[in-house]
């Protein structure tokens, strides 16, 4: 097939399209350059089935025109939740950047393939969560919940769209990825942050108490989870978890960062408050569900975390290496 993948040099789907490169399929690339890398575009930068636009998917006339030719649209690209910053570059861009990229599959009727987020449960507290499990968000003015509400619109535009067009799409509510190409700043996710920390002998912040548990998948099963939604028909027109079933604390998950980076070290960790980033809640449990995913599409995730983690920390150290970010020496990793 031929596929356009959004946020091609960002983390999930620089990885991605690696391996859809390798399966024998084409792929045009799309990123703004905002938040993804043009080193993880490295090892397919060249590939003759593959080719770059440095384009913004808020622009409607440039995706229409990208689309052309395209079986299927994978639309990966978007901006996360705003912890540092305020909410609205997440909700334009998410909201507008998902129609924009609707209508362009619908001008050639690709199937329309889209990462959602766990994080569209929200304060349900009934765990593991399904795709039929309630979606339950917070106060309008915290601004911590404007990544999940921009998800949800996107989820309901892409059934409306199927309703009124017929148009095929499939959701994808992704877990903790974690891995090679991962962003190295929260941004990234709280693994990045954690092993740059214990390269560098500096405290790994924790916010609230680090009580909150979360399930983190490797970025391998992310991209067989995606790959079966874009080539089976089975997929069509439905929600899918697609994450490791696992449950760790994030102090937990501090801690075994720690103890590999640092064996035999006592970890030092720092607890920052939550009110220290204004009005904001965060989810106290996170696991999902994967019963769909593996009845209809065969998906199972296969890497264990402490795998996943010494293959992420072998990688963060030789991306801060290539950075020319000083960067010790790990044997035993």
């Amino acid at each position: 097939m031929r596929l356009l993948v959004t946020g091609v040099a960002g983390f999930i789907g620089s990885n991605l399209t690696h391996a859809l490169l390798e399966r024998g399929h084409a792929v045009v690339g799309v990123d703004n350059l905002s938040q993804g890398e043009r080193l993880n575009m490295a090892s397919f930068a060249e590939h003759p089935a593959y080719e770059f636009h440095q384009e913004d998917i808020r622009d409607a006339a440039a995706m229409r025109r990208l689309v052309t030719g395209c079986d299927a649209v994978v639309h990966l690209a978007a901006y996360k939740i705003p912890r540092y910053s305020d909410a609205l570059d997440t909700l334009r861009t998410n909201a507008h950047g998902s129609e924009n990229m609707l209508e362009a599959a619908l001008t050639v009727g690709a199937k329309f393939v889209a990462a959602s987020t766990s994080d569209v449960y929200g304060k349900n507290p009934n765990v593991p969560f399904t795709e039929d499990s309630n979606l339950v968000i917070g106060n309008p003015d915290v601004k911590r919940w404007a990544y999940a509400i921009s998800k949800m619109y996107e989820e309901q535009t892409m059934f409306a769209f199927r309703d009124r067009h017929q148009l095929r799409v499939v959701a994808m509510r992704f877990f903790g990825g974690y891995g090679p190409n991962q962003n190295l700043t929260w941004w990234g996710g709280p693994q990045s942050v954690f092993i740059d920390s214990a390269l560098d002998d500096k405290e790994l912040e924790l916010h609230g108490d680090g009580s909150q548990t979360r399930s983190f998948t490797y970025v391998s099963d992310h991209v067989d989870g995606i790959t079966r939604c874009v080539e089976m028909p089975e997929a069509d027109d439905k929600v899918f978890n697609l994450g490791n079933t696992r449950e760790i604390t994030i102090r937990g998950l501090a801690e075994l960062i720690w103890g590999m980076v640092r064996p035999g070290e006592t970890p030092k960790i720092k607890l920052r408050p939550y009110e220290s980033f204004g009005k904001y809640e965060d989810v106290m449990r996170r696991v999902p569900d994967i019963t769909r995913a593996r009845t209809l599409l065969g998906f199972e995730p296969k890497v264990d975390l402490e795998d996943g983690l010494r293959r992420t920390i072998r990688w963060q150290v030789e991306r801060r290496r290539a950075l020319g970010i000083a960067t010790p020496d790990l044997p035993h990793v």
